[in-house]
């Protein structure tokens, strides 16, 4: 396959909120922070390449968060990318960043409302498309934090509304208040915990945004399934974990992310692999034998 022919949109599309259309691959702009997801990246200019990329890719989803940084990665995505003439950007709010990998959550109403003025400024928008509660702050009411949501939802200050590592529970609750159109929790081949998740957004046509979607674990090894498969496809693992995630349900969103072109463009790739149901299934079996071991 060449660079030209590299395409998301062979991943197919989902309409957030029924109405937001985006090309199922999208990017996770996490990694194009510093270490410990703080601070500016190590090579600036390459995350700058990375993001420019993305249109040229097909890749119109991207999700990032004001504390990835916190800020810069937002920052990043405006000076790239703004005024985003095929660009959908989520972003998320609601975690506190007190230095790197530490990432303790506020849900006052106060302080989501603040984190949503800023991201609006930091990506040069006048509404944000998806705006999602990074988590449930259990130190406050989560029906004040939902309320908040759908007040500046009516404020036209966002679009669609999100949540992120979340149970079935919890989504039910949400949809008391408002309409819930993408959950995104921890999920890929080897790490299922959240499979009554995913099978409720499917049923509610809610779209599920998979973090850490590439993982594979020991389904890696050399002489293991994707080992083997990787020969069959002519792909990477990690490829083929994406492939997978892809092929999994209708309503998956993944946002692998990378601070580099090189890799960007391997993970798009991904979007033209069609797994048939027999290696989907060999896959799915494996990867719920593996989680199941811890």
């Amino acid at each position: 396959m060449t660079q030209n022919s590299i395409t998301a949109a062979q991943s197919g599309t989902f309409k957030i909120g029924g109405d937001l259309q985006v090309n199922r691959l999208g990017f996770g702009a996490m990694r194009i922070t510093g270490k410990g997801i703080w601070g500016e990246p190590d090579d600036r200019d390459e995350a700058i390449r990375v993001l420019k990329r993305l249109p040229e890719l097909d890749v119109d989803f991207i999700d990032t968060a004001d504390s990835y940084g916190p800020f810069v990665s937002e920052d990043l995505i405006a000076e790239a990318l703004a005024p985003y003439a095929s660009s959908v950007i989520a972003t998320k709010g609601g975690l506190t960043r007190h230095g790197p990998d530490v990432w303790p959550p506020v849900g006052r109403p106060e302080y989501l409302r603040q984190c949503v003025l800023m991201s609006l400024r930091r990506l040069k928008l006048d509404q944000i498309p998806l705006w999602q509660l990074h988590r449930i702050d259990s130190k406050v009411p989560r029906d004040e934090q939902f309320g908040v949501m759908k007040q500046m939802q009516d404020e036209g200050l966002i679009r669609h509304l999100g949540l992120s590592e979340v149970s079935v529970e919890d989504i039910r609750a949400a949809q008391e208040v408002f309409t819930v159109a993408t959950v995104q929790n921890l999920y890929n081949l080897v790490t299922r915990q959240s499979e009554d998740v995913l099978e409720y957004c499917d049923a509610q046509g809610i779209g599920f945004i998979p973090w850490f979607p590439l993982a594979a674990g020991n389904l890696a090894k050399p002489g293991s399934i994707l080992d083997t498969l990787s020969h069959k496809y002519e792909a990477t693992p990690s490829q083929l974990a994406l492939a997978w995630v892809l092929k999994r349900s209708a309503v998956m969103l993944p946002i692998p992310g990378t601070s580099k072109v090189k890799h960007l463009e391997e993970n798009v790739a991904a979007a033209a692999i069609t797994l048939s149901d027999e290696d989907f299934t060999a896959l799915s079996e494996q990867g719920k034998a593996e989680a199941a071991k811890g």
